[in-house]
């Protein structure tokens, strides 16, 4: 019997639909407009103007329209390799150490396909990107979940990021013969915490013990509000094993741009490079060579300073509204999201809620009903967890806070509108 041609590969087959359509799509339909998107983590403003300049400027460029080196373009790799040699203490060689990739997304992608084998373990924190997940799956890696703990009285009052732990005997536990690569984030979406200096260190020396590779996404490494330790910095014998992932869109507000970049000992990145070949071959150059121009650029204008101290306005400005609601928060020590807990919000019992999100956890009701009765798109975290840990967040949601701050101060006018329904 002749299969059927247009049968779905089973990566691909079967998935309920996910968090992204369906907090979109209600959003484009929702009651209450304009909408406030605070769902995904794209930024509501431009990048400054001497980055606007710089992809002007490569756009009239012959060079800078036509494909790119596979490994990248040589001024970006300079200007990556030279941005991060203050933080590393071996040197780093364009060449040899930085690979250029179609956003930190299709890297880690590469990273993937560059190490893993079918049955092959990988370790992933939940919460999680939920694209680690097919990722690591698609070379037919299998991953290995080993939860954060969010704080016991997360519910009750504001925590920091930081009280999210990781058990470290559950992680030992989590180890084995076939573990080939450990994911680390840091700073964590959506959590915000930033991984101590002995939290990483102790999980590079069970790396180092069990010769496992550490993939270290640092992709919002220039927003931190509290101590930042990079795990590929602590000791050579930790580099050795550590990619560490970076990304132009997050450091310059153009996450359009998908630009993003590995960087890491030769005898890694050599494989990731030769996997990225494989998935796109090369990135969009005009772009490249303007992210490299923007590094070029950066403390001259004092952006990195300055992006830090806006953004960390920003969560403070948007967290008001919890403190005058009464509504416990996870106050972030980095990036841009923050995770507040709704348990004491009561959704009228009679509401009716479409069946693909009835089936869901409490977070993509509360999720839905805050689209449709209030015109705040948010995004529910279950999605980042298995389902066996998922009630950990029910009562949660997360917000994007790198929007313009008119746009926060509206969010925050129609949150009031929840003063009625917390009990």
């Amino acid at each position: 019997m002749r299969h059927d041609p247009f049968k779905p590969a089973k990566r691909v087959a079967g998935q309920r639909k996910d968090v992204w359509s369906i907090v979109n799509e209600a959003a484009e339909q929702g009651k209450v407009t304009p909408m406030v998107n605070m769902g995904q983590g794209f930024f509501g403003y431009n990048p400054p103007n001497f980055v606007l300049d710089a992809a002007r400027d490569a756009l009239s460029r012959v060079e800078c329209n036509q494909y790119s080196p596979t490994k990248g373009r040589p001024r970006l790799k300079k200007a990556i390799a030279d941005a991060y040699k203050p933080f590393f203490d071996y040197p780093l060689d364009p060449d040899k150490n930085v690979t250029i990739t179609t956003g930190a997304n299709e890297g880690m992608l590469s990273a993937f396909m560059g190490f893993i084998e079918p049955g092959d373990e990988v370790i992933v924190f939940e919460p999680f990107f939920d694209q680690y997940i097919s990722n690591i799956e698609m070379p037919g890696g299998k991953v290995v979940y080993v939860p954060l703990h969010p704080p016991e009285n997360g519910a009750t009052q504001t925590t920091s990021a930081g009280d999210w732990k990781l058990n470290m005997r559950e992680l030992e536990a989590a180890i084995n013969d076939k573990t080939r690569m450990i994911v680390i984030n840091s700073p964590h979406n959506p959590v915000g915490k930033v991984f101590t200096k002995d939290e990483l260190q102790a999980i590079g020396n069970l790396c180092v013990k069990h010769n496992i590779i550490i993939l270290s996404d640092e992709v919002y490494d220039r927003l931190y509000y509290v101590p930042f330790t990079r795990i590929g910095n602590l000791s050579p014998e930790i580099a050795r094993l550590t990619l560490t992932v970076g990304s132009g869109g997050k450091n310059f507000y153009a996450t359009g741009w998908r630009v993003g970049w590995l960087i890491g000992p030769e005898h890694l990145i050599t494989y990731v490079s030769a996997a990225h070949t494989r998935i796109c071959f090369s990135s969009v150059s005009p772009l490249q060579e303007a992210t490299a121009v923007a590094f070029e650029q950066a403390d001259a204008h004092g952006f990195w300073d300055q992006s830090k101290k806006e953004m960390q306005a920003k969560v403070k400005r948007f967290n008001e509204i919890w403190d005058e609601l009464g509504l416990p928060y996870s106050d972030p020590e980095g990036g841009y999201f923050v995770l507040a807990n709704l348990a004491k919000v009561k959704l009228p019992e009679d509401y009716e809620f479409p069946p693909h999100v009835a089936s869901r956890p409490r977070d993509f009701k509360l999720s839905w009903f805050l689209i449709k009765e209030m015109g705040i798109a948010a995004i529910p975290p279950t999605e980042f967890f298995t389902e066996k840990n998922a009630h950990l967040v029910e009562d949660w949601l997360r917000f994007a806070v790198c929007k313009d701050d008119k746009v926060l101060d509206t969010a925050k006018e129609r949150l009031r509108g929840l003063k009625k329904y917390i009990q």
